[in-house]
């Protein structure tokens, strides 16, 4: 009978954009169409962004990116000065960077398994990924002993992910040297995740919130908001590179709205682009187009592109295209964790 080493033993491996020089590449799609003709121009789009010396670049992140081997590429661009804030779901923040962070791994599996056999062994699919259940259950426990150890009183995703950074530091650091996290905390770099109880952190909260029933930690979703908006407020020009939809989405592109709300005329993000496989023709949020969002008032049109391709095939081609252009090398970090309060280093 097999057992739980004989499905984990194949590591996920993270791409490594800085060895791969795509510009050729990426450059020599501009002359074709369809989708490669779109992810040039996104690609093109994401270097003005850095160009932009004004320009905040907001990376929103959906999907199961981190454990299918693409958590290198953000690394990279926190690492690099390519991005000033991230707004993502919480598990590719926790579930999976922070999960890797405390020194666990993804396995490499199929989808052509018995899943009442994976079930029993306590192996979590992610399609064609695997993940140890047990190990799983720490990184809850984790959460829960940083919940903990904190004031009672509401904090923002933000502040919380800021925790999760320090606790990295103050036990030695992450057991890994591309932990998303961490170099957020190192850079200043704030991370939102606007639905953070939707992840292991959620079971570290609960445990967390019923040991404390009266003087507990919470999550202040209202503040998350704010001080997105914040961000919106103290940037006239934004840019967004947005890898699927969902929330993490909507939630970056409704700043607009909000800060327009809170003064005159507060500017639509100048560029945006969007990697997305979700079909339009429902009208979800998730794969509304960006010039839809252009009606609600919180995407220009000039410069905004969709590309309709899976994650892990593009966004490694926009990413490493921008990267190896080099336009990152000019710009001044913005480190936009120092605009909020008790955290300032």
């Amino acid at each position: 009978m097999a057992t739980k080493k004989d499905y984990l033993k194949n590591v996920i491996q993270h791409i490594d954009i800085k060895e791969h020089n795509v510009i050729q590449l990426v450059d020599s799609m501009e002359k074709m169409a369809f989708s490669a003709r779109d992810l040039n121009r996104a690609a093109q789009i994401y270097d003005m962004m850095l160009k932009d010396k004004e320009c905040a670049v907001i990376l929103t992140l959906a999907g199961s990116l981190f454990s299918a081997g693409l958590k290198k590429v953000v690394f990279d661009l926190v690492n690099n000065n390519m991005v000033d804030a991230i707004v993502s779901t919480g598990a590719i923040m926790v579930d999976q960077d922070f999960f890797e962070a405390l020194g666990f791994k993804h396995y490499i599996g199929t989808p052509f398994v018995d899943d009442n056999v994976m079930r029993d062994l306590h192996i979590d699919r992610i399609y064609d990924t695997f993940i140890d259940e047990d190990e799983l259950r720490i990184c809850d426990d984790t959460t829960a002993k940083i919940f903990d150890s904190l004031e009672p009183r509401p904090y923002s995703s933000r502040e919380l992910l800021w925790h999760f950074g320090k606790y990295l530091e103050d036990n030695g650091g992450p057991k890994v040297d591309d932990s998303v996290i961490y170099a957020a905390y190192k850079k200043n770099v704030p991370i939102f995740v606007p639905a953070f109880s939707d992840c292991s952190a959620g079971f570290g909260i609960v445990m967390h919130q019923v040991k404390n029933p009266d003087n507990h930690v919470s999550i202040d979703s209202g503040k998350d908001f704010l001080e997105l908006t914040q961000i919106k407020l103290q940037n006239k020009e934004t840019g967004i590179f947005m890898i699927g939809g969902g929330v993490p989405k909507n939630f970056t592109q409704d700043i607009v709205v909000a800060a327009e709300l809170l003064e005159e005329n507060a500017s639509m993000h100048k560029y945006a682009v969007q990697i997305t496989v979700a079909d339009v023709r429902d009208g979800a949020l998730s794969s509304s187009t960006l010039k839809e969002a252009s009606s609600w008032g919180k995407v220009e049109t000039t410069y905004e592109q969709m590309v309709y391709s899976e994650a892990t095939l593009a966004m490694p081609l926009v990413a490493g295209y921008a990267y190896h252009k080099g336009s990152w090398k000019s710009r001044t970090p913005k480190e936009l964790s120092m605009i909020y309060s008790k955290e300032k280093v």
